[in-house]
Parts: C-alpha cells; sequence; structure tokens
C-alpha cells in the first residue's frame, strides 16, 4: 500500500507539472467531471483506475472520479452513460457489439476502445502426470480423445471464464460446461488460488484462467506439481480471433518452468487490458486523456507494472472500433 501512495504522489507532481500543455485545446462539449469505472477493491484495476483518475485531474483535465466495476457492467455503463469510461477486455467488448455471449439481446452502440493497455494471456495449465497418461500434449488432444477430466476455470461474468466459453463455442463448435460433462468429466469454478491448490491437491486435472504476460499464480501452481501449459490451435485462435477480435499471442520458453528454455513456444488466446469510453465524448478531449497516459507512463507503471507494455503499436485494436480521439493521438505516434 505504501509503494502505491508514493507511486500516485509521483503521478500527480508529474501531472501538475504538465497541466497547461494542451491550454489551447477546444474544450466544447467537455464535461466537468469524468466518472470512471475500474475493477474490484484490492487488484490491479481498482488500483490503477486511482491513479489514472488522480493523474488525469492533476494534469488539469475534467476532474475524474474512480470507482469500482466489472469488465462486463462497465461496458454496459458506458454504453448508457451511467459512466464515461472504464477498464474492461477487448474481447469482452467485441462481443457486446455483436449482441453475444453475456450481452445477448443487448445492444451497445455508444462504446469503443479508448487504448488497449496490456497484454492478457489465457492459460490451459494440466497436471503433467494427467497429460503424460492420456497423451495430452494440446488442447485438440482433449477434443479428439472426448477426455473425460476435472476441469475448472473462474466464475460465469469473469473475462477467463467467457474467453473459455467463447474459445469452445467459436474456435470448436460446442458448450465446454455441457460437452465435458458428457464426455464423463466434470466443471466447476473457483478463485485463481482455490484452482490453483485444487490442481495442487489432485482434485482438478485441467485449470484454464485469463491473467498477465508474467504471472505469480502460474508460477505458485508450477511451485506445488508438475504441469504442462497446452497450446491452442491457430485454427481454433484465428475463429475467436474473427468473432471478437482477439489476438495469438505465445508463452516463450524461460518464463516458467513448464516452458524450459529451448521448448517450444506455446500458442494461447491473447486479449488485451483495455479502457473502453462513451463514444459520443468529444473527439479533443479523449485525444487528451490519451496523450497523458502516454506522458505519464512511467509514473503508471510504479503504480501497475502490467503498464510497461503499453505502447502505440498495441493501443489500437485491429477487429473493434477504437474512439476517434484515441485513432488520432496513436496514430500520431506511429507516424
Amino acid at each position: 500500500m505504501k509503494s502505491f501512495r508514493i507511486s500516485v504522489i509521483a503521478i500527480l507532481l508529474a501531472s501538475l507539472l504538465a497541466g497547461c500543455s494542451f491550454a489551447d485545446t477546444d474544450k466544447t462539449g467537455w464535461p466537468d467531471q469524468l466518472r470512471f469505472m475500474a475493477g474490484p477493491p484490492g487488484g490491479n484495476w481498482f488500483a490503477l483506475g486511482t491513479a489514472l483518475s488522480e493523474m488525469w485531474t492533476g494534469a488539469g483535465l475534467p476532474q475524474t472520479t474512480s470507482s469500482s466495476g466489472g469488465g462486463v457492467s462497465n461496458i454496459l455503463n458506458a454504453h448508457a452513460r451511467r459512466g464515461d469510461l472504464g477498464f474492461s477486455v477487448t474481447s469482452l467488448l467485441g462481443a457486446a457489439l455483436k449482441g453475444e455471449a453475456d450481452f445477448k439481446g443487448r445492444v451497445v452502440n455508444n462504446a469503443v476502445i479508448m487504448a488497449n493497455l496490456y497484454t492478457q494471456y489465457t492459460y490451459f495449465i494440466m497436471r503433467k502426470d494427467f497429460a503424460v497418461k492420456n497423451g495430452i500434449k494440446s488442447v485438440e488432444d482433449i477434443i479428439a480423445k472426448k477426455l473425460p477430466m476435472r476441469f475448472a476455470t473462474l466464475k460465469p461474468g469473469t473475462s477467463s471464464e467467457f474467453v473459455v466459453k467463447a474459445l469452445f463455442e467459436k474456435g470448436y463448435g460446442f458448450d465446454y460446461k455441457k460437452t465435458f460433462q458428457d464426455w464423463g468429466g466434470s466443471v466447476e469454478y473457483a478463485s485463481y488460488d482455490g484452482g490453483a491448490d485444487l490442481l495442487a491437491d489432485n482434485h482438478l486435472d485441467c485449470f484454464a484462467f485469463s491473467i498477465g504476460k508474467i504471472a505469480s499464480t502460474v508460477m505458485n501452481i508450477e511451485s506445488q506439481v508438475d504441469v504442462v501449459l497446452l497450446p491452442v490451435g491457430q485454427d481454433a485462435l484465428d475463429k475467436l480471433s474473427d468473432a471478437y477480435g482477439t489476438v495469438t499471442l505465445t508463452i516463450e520458453p524461460g518464463i516458467y518452468k513448464s516452458v524450459p528454455e529451448g521448448a517450444e513456444p506455446v500458442r494461447v488466446v491473447g486479449d488485451y487490458t483495455c479502457i473502453v469510453i462513451r463514444k459520443d465524448l468529444p473527439e479533443s478531449l479523449v485525444y487528451e486523456l490519451n496523450k497523458a497516459i502516454w506522458e505519464h507512463k512511467d509514473a503508471l507503471v510504479a503504480a501497475v507494472r502490467d503498464m510497461a507494455e503499453l505502447e502505440p503499436s498495441i493501443a489500437l485494436p485491429d477487429k473493434v472500433p477504437a474512439h476517434e480521439g484515441s485513432v488520432k493521438f496513436w496514430g500520431e505516434l506511429k507516424k
């Protein structure tokens, strides 16, 4: 907590120094206040939401308040103007714009991407003894063998469960919960720590979830039990990408014990923690919000280290719409 307070102070000091950098900007239509929707208290989204709000306010942009939120609700609230901007993952907005998955029957047309901030990786972690016994080297092997297994992911409504559900629906054409049970297996929902313990105690065979590039949760599992990280086939990855705008990422050798130096990289579903914003906010305001993030990136990294991944090359998604102010700012940096 102390390091987080220090990082916020650093952000504020840097912001105050830059407060007059857009004095001549056209502020027509700018609201007096912005409502930022973050994540549950105690998590990275909540901490980063506080840091961003303090930074924008200190920089002379509209006073920004930060509140708790969630990936699905933040999209719906931005669309309905119950909030102005907040965290989600890019694939969730892709589903929202199509009225699918958690957004079935809902119309979302006033929420767009402000910026992709950093990557999310979806890990399929299987006990090594179970994988060796059943000859499993990929997610495709599970499907080809119709393997009965004890499977877990995070609870419905989380970005992890959404991505797992979407991968099996769009990539392989089935409902994972019903199908795994039909094959004689089981499906349950757990927290990161709870699933890790169940896997280590041999109460699970496979645990799938989304998290950052270098994840202490994965390292914790590896410290307790030998596991393998299962790759996903490119055909399924491409189908999910076409549906919701995900990307293919690879777990490179040397990060984890289960993918040592010299091993093949592991292909997985890639996504981004992003900021979703109201489409009807002025272009000039959204331009300056993005500019402030970029100018104070180092201070934001001090609050949440994953922000080190932010670069112009990832800020704009390929298959999900971004705000015109974001397209202008990040496009200028890429020239």
